[in-house]
Order: structure tokens, then C-alpha cells, then sequence
């Protein structure tokens, strides 16, 4: 095994070995599958068809703000409890340690979300029935790619911004405001949309059938992939802001 290969299977067993990883995810998958639940039992069958996802994307773009703790947590805490020291003592080589952590932390969280859309999936199209979105549909096969294209990569850029400030606390005091009222609607306020509807949480609204572009109200400047390269970019822009800020200041 490479000494990349082997420091992602040492940050691999930090994170399934606390406890704290079962309960977040656990509850990532509870909120997604219970708001989804909730909104397809009153979802009116006689709208366009393509409404019928929209349960889907309710319940998992909801549930993100568990999955961006949950990322904060795990890179975080090594630097709020010190820990950090005994992991550059094992892994020297400070790029080599970053890239390991936000690899565990990708594949983590892009294995969970891919369970957890797929469940909540199953679930709406049960609860619908007969009205359910068709997995045949490209609009579908979008809204799901798209959804787990955008869980994943918010969650590595949360992850960037924990090692940048070096604190759980300070992360999730920054982050959960601002992608919670973002989601909320701030996003859609005329006087800020402008600069507000590029903001990471914001860029998966279009992919995720959330909103279309042209809507008057809610519409975006940019199209459903247009989108994820954004938060593409605020994703690389995030890790390569953290590897410097690790490279060059003292642990």
C-alpha cells in the first residue's frame, strides 16, 4: 500500500471508530427520510410531473445541514483537542495528511448519501405510487446524480473551511447560519439574490429541481450542471485555501 493510501486507511479508522459517526449519519438519514415522508404524503398528483421528485430533494437538501456537521466534526476536532500533533507525528508529510482526511471524508459521506438518497428514493415513490417519479426519466436520473454530486462535495468544502480555521466551533458558528438561512429563503431576497444564489448550498437548487432558471421569483442565472461547476469551484477554492493554511501554519 502507498503512504497516501496508507494514511487514508489510518483517517478511515478514526472516523467509523467514534461513536459520533453512526449517530450523525443515523440522523442524516432520519431527517432526509422523515421531511421526504412528509412531503410526499402531501404531494398533489395533479402538477407537472417532475413535481414528483421534488419530495426527494426537500428531505435530502434538509438533511445537509446534518451532513456539514457531521464533516466539520470529523476534521475539526483533531485541532480543537489537540490530537492533531500525534497525526502529523504519524503522518510527517502535512499535504499528504490533508489530502488523507478530506479523501475519508469525501468517500464517507458520498457513500452515506448515496444510501440515504437511494433509500429516501424508494420511500417517496412508495408513498406517491402510482404519480412517482420514474427512474427511466432523465429529469430524475438528474435530480439523484445532481443531489449526490452536491451533498458530497458541500460536505469536502466544509471540511476545507474546519482545517482553515482550526475549530469545530468556529466552523459550524460560520457555516450552519448562513447555509440555514440560505436555505431558508435568503438566497431568493431580491436585494441580495444577486450574490446570494452562488453561494455553495445555493448552486444545487437548479439540479435538484428546487427552483428552474427564468422562474421570476426563484429562478437562478445559471443552469443544473452551470450550478455544480460552482460549487466545484468553491470546493477547490476551499481545499487549496485549507492545504496552504495546514502547509504553513504551526499545528
Amino acid at each position: 500500500m502507498s503512504a497516501l493510501g496508507s494514511a487514508i486507511a489510518a483517517e478511515w479508522v478514526k472516523v467509523r471508530s467514534v461513536r459520533s459517526t453512526v449517530i450523525t449519519l443515523g440522523l442524516f438519514a432520519a431527517v432526509a427520510l422523515g421531511l421526504s415522508w412528509m412531503v410526499a404524503r402531501a404531494f398533489d398528483p395533479g402538477g407537472p410531473a417532475d413535481d414528483a421528485i421534488l419530495p426527494v430533494s426537500f428531505g435530502l437538501l434538509t438533511g445537509q445541514l446534518v451532513l456539514v456537521t457531521f464533516a466539520v466534526a470529523t476534521v475539526g476536532s483533531e485541532f480543537s483537542t489537540g490530537t492533531i500533533r500525534a497525526s502529523l507525528a504519524a503522518v510527517p508529510s502535512r499535504g499528504r495528511l490533508f489530502a488523507a482526511k478530506m479523501t475519508a471524508v469525501g468517500l464517507t459521506v458520498g457513500a452515506a448519501a448515496l444510501i440515504v438518497e437511494s433509500a429516501v428514493f424508494a420511500l417517496v415513490r412508495f408513498t406517491i405510487g402510482d404519480g412517482a417519479a420514474p427512474l427511466t426519466e432523465w429529469w430524475t436520473i438528474e435530480v439523484l446524480l445532481g443531489g449526490w454530486i452536491h451533498l458530497t462535495l458541500l460536505s469536502v468544502f466544509t471540511a476545507a473551511v474546519a482545517v482553515m480555521v482550526r475549530s469545530t466551533v468556529i466552523a459550524l458558528s460560520v457555516l450552519l447560519p448562513i447555509l440555514f438561512l440560505s436555505s431558508q429563503g435568503l438566497g431568493n431576497v431580491e436585494a441580495i439574490k444577486p450574490v446570494a444564489q452562488y453561494l455553495p448550498d445555493q448552486v444545487g437548487m437548479v439540479i435538484m429541481h428546487m427552483t428552474v432558471p427564468g422562474d421570476p421569483q426563484f429562478g437562478r442565472d445559471y443552469s443544473a450542471w452551470g450550478g455544480i461547476g460552482i460549487l466545484v469551484l468553491w470546493t477547490a477554492a476551499a481545499l487549496a485555501a485549507a492545504w496552504w493554511s495546514m502547509r504553513r501554519r504551526d499545528a
